[in-house]
C-alpha cells in the first residue's frame, strides 16, 4: 500500500511541475473547430460553383 501511495504522490508531483498541460485541451478544441469551419466553407464554395456550372447553357440543343 505504501508503494502505491508513493507512486501516486510522485505522479502528482510530476504533473504539478508541468503547468501547461491544461492548455493542450483548449488547443485541440480550437484546432478542431477551425478545421470544421474550413471544411464547411469549402463545401459551400464547391456547392455554389457546381450550381453555377450546371446553370450554364452550352447551346447544344439539349
Amino acid at each position: 500500500m505504501r508503494t502505491l501511495w508513493e507512486l501516486i504522490r510522485a505522479r502528482v508531483t510530476l504533473l504539478r511541475l508541468e503547468p501547461e498541460r491544461g492548455e493542450i485541451t483548449t488547443t485541440v478544441i480550437v484546432t478542431a473547430l477551425m478545421a470544421i469551419a474550413a471544411i464547411a466553407i469549402i463545401a459551400i464554395i464547391v456547392a455554389k460553383l457546381t450550381a453555377k456550372a450546371n446553370s450554364i447553357d452550352l447551346g447544344l440543343g439539349g
